[in-house]
């Protein structure tokens, strides 16, 4: 088995029909194989079941994909996750600007409103240390116009970018060149933790 050391421990997947479609999904999206995918290519439906709920939950929250983009930076800058940190800040760059999204990403939320301030409170606190979590916490979701079922799913979607995240972490996986190279310079320069960038 071949290995490539940028996507993580693990040896290089057996192409098979699953593996293409992965890989075919990064090119029509990105241009390239993420590094991750190739790690992840080792158990499709694991990879696609995790992914299917995080669409189920994006939809019970009714997540736009700014909103999605403030708690991602939040939570994978919080865990120390470079990778998620630079795909989601140049992808929130996108919607909002890269000056908001580097500010995310060093946890200054002067630029997002009431609103998006609770949000990203809410997935620091539950990345940093989910017990510590108190019902006036909650509340202020309610005041900032969730209701419970809204809850439950944004939470689980911040849960399943700490799984996701962790996966990649724990197996080796380093940022793509290519997402660096097209990333912000203020992303870059807001992304001093985790793993280094491959190549």
């Amino acid at each position: 088995m071949t290995k490539n050391e940028d996507a993580g421990f693990l040896a290089v997947p057996e192409l098979s029909a699953d593996v293409e479609r992965i890989y075919a999904a990064d090119v029509e999206q990105s241009g390239f194989v993420m590094n991750l995918s190739r790690m992840w290519a080792h158990q499709p439906a694991i990879h696609d079941g995790l992914f299917d709920l995080m669409g189920q939950a994006v939809r019970g929250g009714s997540l736009t994909f700014r909103q999605r983009g403030i708690l991602v930076v939040a939570c994978a800058s919080t865990l120390g996750d470079s990778y998620c940190s630079l795909a989601w800040g140049k992808k929130l760059s996108g919607v909002a600007g890269a000056d908001l999204a580097a500010s995310a990403l060093r946890g200054d939320d002067d630029g997002l409103s009431p609103t998006e301030r609770m949000l990203a409170r809410w997935a620091r606190k539950i990345t940093r240390d989910p017990s510590s979590t108190e019902a006036r916490d909650v509340q202020a979701l309610r005041d900032a116009g969730y209701d419970d079922a809204q809850i439950v799913a944004i939470t689980a979607y911040v849960a399943l970018r700490i799984a996701f995240a962790t996966v990649n972490g724990a197996l080796g996986a380093r940022p793509d060149h290519e997402l660096n190279e097209t990333a912000p310079a203020a992303v870059r320069d807001a992304v001093t933790y985790g793993r280094s960038v491959a190549g």
